[in-house]
Parts: structure tokens; sequence; C-alpha cells
């Protein structure tokens, strides 16, 4: 069974930063894409950022293009996700997420872990 737990969330400031990391345990990360998703209070779950097997061709939500980066080592079974000029529309519960494409659909993800809080102070 495939387990992923994130962490590295937590509060900040705007303009700071952090990085959330995703431990994945039941399989090799080698073989798949990862991603990240988030929700915010009262809104439903989006694509903010995923990572094909090999660490090639990230993809970014626009929202995030140019502060987030998402990066992988599949030596440790962790995909990452640093956050730099955090906002605070960037405030969320963060996921990460296991499949077979590098997409911004939820749907090619079939693991999920349970997610880590991101506040944002203005």
């Amino acid at each position: 069974q495939v387990q992923l737990v994130e962490s590295g969330g937590g509060l900040v400031q705007a303009g700071g930063s952090l990085r959330l990391s995703c431990a994945a345990s039941g399989r090799p990360l080698s073989l798949y894409a990862m991603g990240w998703f988030r929700q915010a209070p009262e809104k439903e779950r989006g694509f903010v950022a995923a990572i094909w097997f090999n660490g090639g061709s990230p993809n970014y939500a626009d929202s995030v293009k140019g502060r987030f980066t998402i990066s992988r080592d599949n030596v440790q079974n962790t995909v990452y996700l640093q956050m730099n000029n955090l906002k605070p529309e960037d405030t969320a519960v963060y996921y990460c997420a296991l499949g077979g494409l590098n997409t911004d659909l939820e749907t090619d993800y079939q693991y999920w872990g349970k997610g880590t809080q991101v506040t944002v102070l203005a």
C-alpha cells in the first residue's frame, strides 16, 4: 500500500518561504509522476505543480510560476515544493499525489497524502 506523508507546512509572513516535503513508502517514486495540489478554505482543491518520474517537465499553475519549484529525490523517495515570495492567497492545505502523468488533473493521480497546512500572514 502506498503512503504519502507531507511535512514542512506552517505559519509564515507574506514574502517568506517554506519548503514542503512529501515522503513516500510502499512504492518506488521513480516509477511515477508526482503532483502538489492545494485547497483553500471554502474552495475546491486545485493544481499547484507536477513533475515527471525522472524529474523532467515540471508543470506549474499560473498563480505560482516563478515563485514555486517542484523537485524530487528518487533515492530518498521524496518530492519537494519550494515556495518563495509567499502571498496570503497561498494559504491552503497542501496535498501531494502520486500518479502516472504529470498533469493538472486530480483524476490522473491514484494516491494522496493527508495534507499539510500553510498559512501566510499579510
